[in-house]
């Protein structure tokens, strides 16, 4: 059968079109096309969008499934990729960054993902082929899109389990293969793995890419592969170089091989440099539109990244440009434009034609120049009782102690074996090597995977992200085997050792080692097309001296054949066991160590590369001494057939204590708070118990267990989180850290609870009463695994006697939601990691809202922020929530969110912070987005006003009531004192910053008090003495809305108008994850096409008659302190009486609110139904909506309140303001407005433009 093959439009045949593309990047720069999920995201598609017709049953929400559109929104998938195309791409990317079964089952949509690829890729295929026939200059390719699936094959999720994976690279591959079945049989032109943050789930799709095209069922199309540098540390988020990285994949020999996402353009370029230099691919690029706002969004416009990516063009360091999130096919175009005349990129020679290159997390390159390869030996069941008495035991953290002294002792590579008859070689392998990848200091190099059972190497090759060593294979089993594991460890990507064994057994003499050898050899070159650098020969170093004669020439024979393999075999290198040549000496570490380093001493000269052996016990040739090298040189040469006596006469006379004990690591000196320290930065647990029991027991500076963590251990964690933030340490270190944490926490926590119960029993109480502070459900969010910050804000409150309900990682909202309803929580928690997490935040905040759920929001995690919060989450939920941001300061904010006596305080200052936050925000913007009218008024509030909830509730009285010489008394329980205190710039801090508490504060409370009671002093003589007057008018006139205005008729029959209050609507863009309305006042009161009768309320209050006569007196006699004194106390009682009023009318006239008892605080916090609003501030910014007011209310003649020319009210102490009655009315501001709006404004006020710009100036989105 011959291989299927989709043949591009323009094009006879497959090879055609690859033989075309790999041509043209020869010739001139190619593009790749920009970000699908920015378009989708552009289209603000609702989730009736996403299921459409065939999944609107579908049992989960679909909403951010942006893979699923290609079944429920083809025409818009094709849209965007026929967008790029006519921007200037030659290649675009299928709809499929998502589309495995592991990625899918978040949406319950595995079993759609064969045909969600193959749709994909062919909706890609018809925009080409379309746009080939509008420009036929150039035919186009798709890029079928293999994306990193949302699991690690690297990292465990479960700090508390760091050899736990939540996928297998079997599974990665099983999935991998049915995507790529789908792209290739739908028309993908080439295969692009991108946005690779975990090289070992890479190299499960690149595997599982090979095999479909090696079983001949598919015709072979160019490979582009793509990594992540996550940050400026130039890693992975796995923790691999770039180099390590294109170590890895480099033997899938893709056409191109580069970096996207996570940087923009000028962040990127040192890396791109760095791997343009290293590889001989051609070199694909496409950034971000520059690095991620504080909310996730992208800034950079199409020119500025155009100039940017142009810089990587004109240096000739690419071959193919694109662009990644934020992009858009404006800047696609740009980078056309801007770099479509430059020379492409020259690759350089391939660096493993002449050399052995390997990878841990990071490169490791070898050739003839380099010093011998030490292999760290120790990590072997074989050899080396203690760490397999480790192994047996479980004692995993002790084993990975041994190999990360093999690396600090020199060992350039390690070598893994679990080749023991009682042990299960497979699952020790498979956990040794995950717990490996958690520890930088040893998974930094490369690793040797040794096992005679090749089931044992597999598994070891499915859990190594680098490029390792297997250690081996052999002609022992015949050809047909050799071969058939030969092609599975190129397929891993991995080099081998292969033994000098045959079927007829193993090599002994120089002649028979180098016969195997070049049979090998030419077997791997010639039939497999191996790499012949990536040939190791282990050709047998046996035992010496074993008292038998025929052994004593196994040296002489190994390093003559070691010279005739690197003499005659060109590439091939030279390994050997290195300890096995002084087996017969086990325990005799002086003379063993002395054998090694002769033996190496002339085996290196011979061409040997490398060896597996301890490099700490390896002693320095010209440092043995005489006597010793003498006996050892006799021996390795066989010149002496007394060596065997001599050898063990000199061990027996110099004994074991030859090998002193080491010296005591040095900073184990330091005080315990630096040991700790040293500990938590370097992920060591050996000593963390016996350091956290001395902090423990030093009472004078860690009176109780808690204060061992507060202390050294969260100063311990900052370190950690500052060189992670500074891209000093990377993720699997922090895990590592995690781990110590816990460690030292679990040990206080007996203590800690002890202290507890001595608690509770000294309060009389036991331990079924509610003895604990509060409630805290908290979670790290759906879409994240990383919980360490998580956990230790649960240890710490759990320290502060606060029951914590921790409801783990993964946490869809619906759980969160469950579970602070069933623990009647007093707090939630939300924690993540990584950017998504973000999203997910604001989501469950929106459903928080959408629950009625009041109970604080508490945000951390590391991506997030204080900005963030306030600006992106807040807004959401009306409750607090408030970004935290360490765990040391959780028990410091739920103490105060729970305390009643500082809650209100702590969170009005939280809210103003938060405001400010907020508009520093939106004020930075420089290009900040407006709606059209059109559109802002098609997203307003649109009330149901049918329903009989949202009926506008009717006035038990309408016109208009006067109040003259109002008795001021009743006001005295409505004052809001702490404007009055802001007049005197008497302001405390929290928790004494309002009123009474103001009086608490260290700073200015003696002087507030002293001005309080000098108030009430004057504030009594003016009630008494009459010396100033009120007087108000309260109106509820019948209305309805028309756009965005509200017409006010002249009576109940509405056929004449007596006014018309004009509206401005908010048109400033919102968030994209927003639903929020775009709100105008109109919105509140039913429109007139409704026929539904509605009704607007005004009030004007004054309490300034008299003021200014009295304050006038007091300036003439000098007395500014009372002229000041008394315009305060006046504004306070106009405020107080407008409080009054507004009160009045929702009980009594308005009546819709007959039984409202809201205390003074519940008032001025805005508790009740409904809204009064003044014209001339944020819900109305035009002043002159005064005007309207006070003709229908005929309020001057009425009340004595004027208005003047530049519409300010006098007397000064006045308040004046619009009543909206309907339950959905609230506060906004309008924010920035466009001229479009400006214009229609002044049209329908019937005024002209300039004169509604002059009152409407701050609020212009324009300069005038």
């Amino acid at each position: 059968m011959a291989p299927i093959s989709t043949i591009p439009a323009g094009f006879t045949s497959r090879r055609a079109a690859t033989e075309y593309i790999e041509s043209e990047l020869n010739k001139r720069i190619m593009f790749l096309d920009g970000a699908m999920g920015t378009q989708i995201q552009d289209l603000r598609l609702s989730e009736e969008d996403f299921r459409g017709e065939r999944f609107k049953d579908h049992k989960k929400d679909l909403k951010g499934n942006n893979d699923l559109l290609v079944l429920t929104q083809p025409k818009c998938i094709y849209e965007i990729h026929r967008n790029y195309l006519l921007a200037g791409a030659d290649f675009v990317e299928t709809n499929t960054f998502s589309g495995t079964t592991i990625a899918q089952a978040d949406y319950a949509a595995e079993a759609i993902v064969y045909e969600l690829n193959k749709v994909a890729a062919e909706i890609a295929r018809d925009a080409c082929s379309d746009v080939l026939k509008e420009t036929p200059d150039r035919p186009r390719f798709v890029c079928g899109a293999i994306g990193p699936t949302n699991r690690t094959c690297s990292i465990s999720p479960s700090v508390d389990n760091p050899s736990f994976r939540n996928v297998t690279f079997d599974e990665l591959v099983e999935a991998y293969t049915e995507q790529v079945r789908g792209l290739l049989d739908g028309g993908s032109d080439v295969l692009l793995v991108e946005t690779i943050f975990d090289t070992l789930n890479a190299k499960a799709a690149l595997f599982a890419i090979d095999t479909l095209f090696d079983e001949g069922i598919y015709e072979r199309v160019p490979l582009f592969v793509s990594g992540t540098i996550v940050d400026q540390s130039g890693r992975t988020l796995s923790g691999q170089t770039g180099e390590a990285f294109i170590t890895s994949v480099a033997h899938t020999e893709p056409l191109a091989i580069g970096l996207n996402c996570a940087l923009g353009a000028d962040q990127m370029r040192p890396f791109i440099q760095s791997m343009s230099n290293f590889t001989s691919s051609k070199v694909i690029c496409y950034p971000n539109a520059g690095l991620p706002n504080t909310f996730g969004e992208y800034d950079e416009s199409p020119e500025t990244m155009a100039a940017n990516v142009s810089g990587f063009a004109r240096e000739g360091l690419v071959n193919i440009l694109g662009g990644c999130c934020g992009t858009t096919p404006a800047h696609i175009k740009a980078i056309y434009e801007a770099c479509k005349d430059f020379e492409p990129r020259v690759p350089g020679p391939d660096v493993r034609s002449k050399k052995l290159v390997l990878s841990g997390l990071e490169p490791l390159i070898y050739d003839d120049s380099s010093n011998f390869l030490n292999i760290g030996e120790r990590c072997n069941v074989a050899g080396s009782r203690k760490f397999a008495r480790h192994i047996i035991n479980d004692q995993y953290e002790e084993a990975l102690a041994i190999a990360r002294e093999q690396v600090e002792n020199g060992g350039q590579v390690i070598d893994i074996n679990m080749d023991e008859g009682m042990l299960d070689g497979v699952a020790a392998m498979t956990k040794f090597l995950n717990l490996i990848s958690t520890e930088p200091d040893v998974a930094k190099v490369p690793i040797m995977v040794d096992s005679s059972n090749f089931a044992v190497v597999e598994a070891g090759l499915k859990c190594v992200q680098g490029k390792c060593i297997v250690n081996s294979i052999s002609l022992k089993e015949g050809e047909e085997d050799f071969l058939k594991k030969a092609r599975l460890i190129k397929r891993y990507g991995a080099a081998m050792v292969v033994m000098a064994f045959d079927e007829e057994g193993q090599a002994v003499d120089r002649h028979e080692k180098f016969r195997i050898c070049e049979r090998s050899y030419r077997l791997l070159v010639d039939k497999v097309g191996f790499n012949p650098n990536d040939i190791i020969f282990d050709p047998n170093i046996l035992t010496i001296c074993t008292g038998m004669e025929e052994h004593n020439n196994y040296g002489v024979e190994f390093i003559e054949a070691t010279h005739d393999i690197k003499t005659k075999l060109p590439g091939a290198k030279i390994s050997g066991g290195v300890s096995n040549l002084s087996f017969s000496f086990r325990g005799k570490e002086n003379v063993r160590q002395a054998m090694h380093s002769v033996f190496l001493y002339h085996a290196i000269k011979a061409g040997m590369d490398m060896g597996i052996v301890n490099p700490g016990f390896l002693t320095i040739y010209d440092e043995i001494p005489k006597d010793l090298l003498d006996i050892c040189e006799n021996a390795l040469w066989n010149r002496d057939p007394e060596s065997t006596d001599k050898l063990l006469e000199y061990a027996q006379t110099h004994g074991k204590d030859a090998v002193q004990k080491g010296e005591e690591e040095a900073w184990r000196s330091g005080s315990v708070t630096e040991r700790l320290k040293h500990a938590l930065v370097k992920g060591i647990t050996k000593y963390v118990v016996e350091d956290t029991e001395e902090a423990r027991l030093d009472k004078e500076r860690y009176p109780r267990p808690l204060h061992v963590i507060e202390g050294p251990l969260m100063s311990g964690m900052s370190v950690v989180g500052d060189l992670f933030g500074a891209g000093k340490m990377f993720l699997p270190q922090v895990i590592k850290s995690a781990r110590v944490m816990k460690k030292a926490v679990a040990h206080l926590i007996p203590f800690m609870d002890a202290e507890r119960l001595a608690n509770i029993e000294l309060m009389g109480a036991t331990e079924d009463d509610n003895i604990y502070n509060g409630t805290m459900v908290i979670a790290t969010v759906k879409g994240d695994v990383h919980d360490i910050g998580k956990n230790i804000v649960g240890v710490v409150l759990g320290c502060n006697n606060y029951r914590v309900v921790d409801l783990g990682v993964m946490t869809p909202c619906e759980k969160i939601i469950e579970a602070a309803i069933r623990e009647k929580a007093d707090v939630i928690g939300l924690s993540g990691l990584i950017t998504p997490s973000l999203d997910e935040m604001i989501h469950v905040a929106k459903e928080l809202e959408r629950a009625g759920m009041k109970i604080p929001l508490l945000i951390g995690g590391a991506t997030t922020s204080k900005t963030h919060t306030a600006v992106k989450i807040a807004p959401r939920y009306q409750a607090p929530a408030i970004h935290v941001l360490d765990a040391s300061r959780t028990v410091v904010v739920v103490s105060n969110l729970l305390d009643k006596e500082l809650r209100d305080d702590f969170i009005a200052e939280v809210n103003e912070e938060y405001e400010e936050v907020r508009d520093d925000h939106y004020d930075s913007l420089k290009d900040r987005k407006y709606l059209s009218l059109p559109e802002s008024r098609k997203k307003g509030l649109h009330i149901q006003w049918s329903l009989p909830e949202n009926l506008p509730p009717k006035p038990n009285t309408v016109g208009h009531k006067v109040y003259e010489d109002i008795d001021l008394n009743q006001l005295l329980p409505y004052i809001d004192w702490n404007p009055f205190f802001q007049v005197w710039q008497l302001r405390g801090k929290y928790p004494n910053r309002g009123y009474p508490k103001l009086f608490n504060d260290a700073t200015v409370g003696q002087e507030a008090h002293r001005l309080f009671d000098e108030a009430q002093v004057m504030l009594r003589d003016l009630i008494n003495k009459r010396k100033i007057r009120a007087s108000a008018i309260v109106s509820i006139l019948p209305a309805n809305s028309r756009g965005d205005d509200i017409v006010v008729y002249a009576d109940e029959s509405r056929t004449e108008e007596a006014g018309v209050y004009y509206g401005l609507r908010q048109q400033a863009e919102k968030d994209k994850e927003s639903s929020d309305a775009y709100l105008c006042l109109s919105d509140f009161i039913a429109p007139s096409a409704t026929g539904i009768p509605d009704y607007i309320g005004s009030i004007a209050a004054s309490a300034g008659f008299g003021v200014d006569e009295l304050a006038a007196k007091y300036e003439a006699d000098n007395d500014d302190y009372s002229a000041i004194m008394v315009k305060a106390l006046a504004d306070r009682l106009a405020e107080a009486l407008t409080e009054k009023l507004h009160q009045d009318m929702r009980r009594e006239m308005w009546g819709f609110a007959p039984n409202e008892s809201l205390d003074t605080q519940d008032l001025l916090s805005i508790k009740y139904q409904g809204i009064r609003p003044a014209p001339g501030y944020p819900s109305q910014p035009d002043h002159a909506e005064k005007t309207t007011m006070w003709k229908l209310g005929n309020i001057t003649e009425a009340t004595g309140i004027e208005l003047t020319d530049s519409l300010m009210m006098h007397p000064g102490a006045s308040v004046c303001a619009l009543v909206f009655a309907h339950p959905k009315s609230s506060y906004f501001a309008v924010g920035k407005v466009t001229n479009e709006q400006i214009v229609d404004y002044a049209a329908r006020k019937g005024t002209t433009v300039d004169a509604v710009e002059t009152w409407l100036r701050p609020i212009l989105s324009y300069d005038v």
